[in-house]
């Protein structure tokens, strides 16, 4: 690996570890892979992040799990492409106390499939999955995230039941 890629990651990882939401909720990102395809996150319990009933509050949980598929896309994809966060769900499995961690990771693989579709079909929405979980390794909640890519200067496609300007002037 170039030398470049370490110190970019490196960089990543101080500036997500300054982000003031971050910070305000507590949330560390110990570990950012020299290629960024690979990201760990974690949020110790504290006063301020916690619920009513003294376990990980449900918004913190989520917020430590929102930015990263899109972020690990982003870079990997490159200036090329578009990529949004379209949708999420999060189901809570179990009370989060303690220290809770989650793994991102997009393989090569998948990044590859992601821009073919991108550039076969002019958008693709990929489906990433992610598991928060304990101290002993239980699974606090698992969030799934929709994306949306797309290659820049390829117009989106229209949607059912909606005309472009074009369409109506050849009407």
């Amino acid at each position: 690996m170039p030398a470049t890629l370490t110190i970019k990651s490196k960089k990543f990882q101080r500036r997500l570890n300054r982000y003031p939401l971050f910070l305000g909720a507590g949330i560390r990102i110990p570990h950012v892979s020299e290629d960024m395809r690979t990201v760990e996150v974690r949020m110790a319990l504290h006063f301020w992040n916690q619920n009513a009933v003294g376990t990980h509050f449900g918004g913190s949980l989520y917020m430590m799990c929102d930015p990263f598929f899109m972020l690990i896309l982003i870079n990997a994809l490159g200036r090329d492409y578009i990529v949004w966060d379209k949708a999420a769900t999060i189901r809570f499995k179990k009370p989060g106390t303690g220290t809770v961690k989650a793994l991102f990771h997009v393989s090569q693989e998948r990044i590859d499939e992601i821009r073919a579709q991108a550039d076969a079909q002019g958008r693709v929405e990929p489906v990433f999955q992610v598991q928060v979980t304990d101290q002993q390794g239980n699974v606090v909640a698992e969030i799934d995230k929709l994306l949306y890519v797309r290659k820049k200067n390829t117009p989106p496609p229209e949607r059912p039941g909606t005309a472009s300007p074009r369409s109506a002037d050849r009407t």
